[in-house]
């Protein structure tokens, strides 16, 4: 499977799980008042109109959110056509799978609904949801890409011969 490809399959997959869950949390009415699931997990429906951690919620309308995510997918995309492997590939999808579910979200609800609670103690993380995960899980793989030595990389390093002719 060539990297564009595997990068549309994890954008679809992301997606489609992030919509998924995130109907059955809306659809959820325990989840009003929170449901404890381990002691230091707690599933809780929240909407969310800012980005993340909330930030921006109430300054920056929607709808900016929203072209501000398509212009930012958009470069995601180009660079997922362009991209030089498929971990980077994979780890593109996940991102703009995750960012078009909440672009989604937003068209529907104004705001992202938000469903994971961690916390220890009196002390939690702000609510999330699987979209933020993809997300933080493809960039995470960026990062990790970046720290690869050229060694590592198929394709490249030792044992590959020079084709430039120099």
């Amino acid at each position: 499977m060539n990297g564009r490809v595997l990068g549309g399959v994890c954008a679809i997959a992301a997606f489609g799980l992030d919509q998924g869950i995130k109907a059955l949390a809306l659809n959820a009415p325990a989840l009003e008042r929170g449901v404890e699931v381990l002691p230091f997990l707690n599933l809780v429906r929240v909407l969310n109109d800012g980005v993340s951690f909330g930030m921006l919620g109430g300054i920056v309308p929607w709808w900016g959110l929203i072209a501000l995510a398509a212009v930012i997918v958009a470069w995601l995309l180009i660079w997922l056509w362009r991209a030089p492997d498929r971990l980077t590939a994979a780890a593109l999808g996940l991102i703009i799978g995750g960012a078009l579910g909440n672009v989604l979200d937003r068209l529907r609800y104004q705001a992202v609904p938000d469903f994971l609670d961690f916390h220890y103690g009196s002390y939690h993380w702000p609510s999330f949801n699987l979209a933020d995960v993809t997300i933080f899980c493809g960039a995470a793989l960026l990062f990790w890409e970046s720290f690869r030595s050229a060694t590592d990389k198929p394709g490249q390093g030792q044992g590959k011969e020079n084709t430039t002719g120099v």
